[in-house]
């Protein structure tokens, strides 16, 4: 059985910093592209970050490029969020998940509110 535990999520002031953890079990999490997700009451969940299987190719949507950072400890199966410079409109449930998402393995999200 698939668990994905999402933590870190936290209410941080704009031009703020958190970093996100989740970690994997049930999955050989080694050989999973993974991602970051979020979403906001009222929208379609979206795809901010993604990594190879072994962490050396990531990506990040437009809205988030130059501002987090993906990684992963295989080690710990376990995959990271490093988010800097935060806006108001960061404020999202964050999720991980697998690349593509399987949809019967989301977990219950950290919520990250920016806000003065």
């Amino acid at each position: 059985q698939v668990q994905l535990v999402e933590s870190g999520g936290d209410l941080v002031q704009p031009g703020g910093s958190l970093r996100l953890s989740c970690a994997a079990s049930g999955i050989r999490f080694s050989i999973k592209p993974m991602g970051w997700y979020r979403q906001v009451p009222g929208k379609q969940r979206e795809l901010v970050a993604q990594i190879s299987s072994g962490g050396g190719i990531t990506n990040s949507a437009d809205s988030v490029k130059g501002r987090f950072t993906i990684s992963r400890d295989n080690a710990k199966n376990t995959v990271y969020l490093q988010m800097n410079s935060l806006k108001p409109e960061d404020t999202a449930v964050y999720y991980c998940n697998t690349i593509p998402a399987d949809k019967d393995s989301w977990g219950q999200g950290t919520q990250v509110t920016v806000s003065s």
